[in-house]
């Protein structure tokens, strides 16, 4: 086989993905090079991501280059990509998850200032909405850009505090502070490299097969169908997180009106049963009790 081709987003971040991909495919003998494609979401960083009424900003670009076998995988943070993939791709393997929470970063003139105090920077639905179920009175801006970036924009603008997933300070060995955020739920699938594949190239997607973490599949897969089953692009304001302990896995996640006043939650501990979909039946948990009508309230409204 010649070398496997791995498309990425240009970013530090995905190319750190990319290149930790090479390295599992690499310790099984396999040749590869990484080809880095700039995406739609990349090139417009002037409008929050729900303002530009697509799913799958930072992956369409990687799909369609899949599509055209101009690469042979793609590799993604896996929060980013919808649950809905186009014909013919489909994601094949998942690196161990590391790192799932959001957290804080206060600039340095804020250190000593508590939550409620904060003048926030973020462009998630789902962590403002999180953070208004708290602190009502909170001012937000809009922040887009790479991890780098955003801190930039923090220490040379008007406010506070901004919220990072904890994963990419990590991947890139960042020297900064930061406050965990305890009733912040993570994005469904946050913390996970995952990769994408043509369903077509059964040799290749064998390969990935083997680098593929089990355990971190099942539970990604649960948050995921708990995500597509409300109807919930990368937009709404949806929280997912599974953990499996031996064969129990613990469930939390959430839906949040936009402005934080209407909250519907699940939590939950049960025993792991692989012929059971625990996302799609919390979903429709969260459906029944309000949350239909909150998703149709929240669409109304972006």
């Amino acid at each position: 086989m010649k070398s496997i081709r791995i498309g990425t987003r240009n970013s530090a971040l995905a190319l750190w993905q990319a290149r930790e991909i090479a390295r599992h495919l690499q310790n099984l003998n396999y040749l590869t090079e990484i080809v880095p494609i700039i995406s739609s979401g990349d090139k417009n960083l002037n409008q929050p991501l729900y303002s530009l009424g697509i799913t799958g900003v930072f992956t369409r670009d990687l799909d369609v280059a899949l599509l055209n076998d101009e690469i042979d995988i793609a590799v993604h943070s896996l929060k980013d990509v919808p649950t809905k993939l186009p014909e013919n791709i489909e994601i094949i393997a998942y690196l161990e998850r590391d790192h799932p929470q959001d957290v804080l970063i206060k600039r340095k003139s804020a250190i000593d200032k508590e939550f409620h105090e904060l003048k926030l920077a973020t462009s998630s639905l789902r962590r403002r909405a999180f953070w208004l179920k708290h602190y009502p009175e909170t001012e937000f801006f809009d922040i887009r850009g790479n991890i780098q970036t955003r801190l930039q924009k923090l220490e040379e603008q008007e406010f506070d505090a901004t919220i990072l997933s904890l994963a990419g300070i990590k991947r890139m060995k960042m020297d900064i502070d930061y406050e965990f955020i305890p009733f912040m739920i993570p994005a469904p699938s946050q913390g996970v490299v995952a990769v994408a594949g043509h369903s077509d190239k059964k040799e290749i997607n064998d390969i990935l097969k083997q680098i593929s973490h089990k355990e971190t599949q099942i539970c990604v897969e649960m948050e995921r169908n708990f995500l597509s089953t409300l109807e919930g692009g990368c937009t709404a304001p949806i929280g997912a997180y599974a953990e499996k302990f031996d064969n129990q896995i613990r469930f939390k996640a959430a839906l949040c009106s936009l402005d934080g006043k209407n909250y519907i939650a699940a939590d939950e501990n049960f025993e792991y049963n692989e012929d059971e979909n625990f996302g799609e039946k919390f979903a429709n948990l969260v459906l029944e009790n309000g949350g239909k009508e909150l998703m149709t309230e929240i669409k109304n409204q972006i």
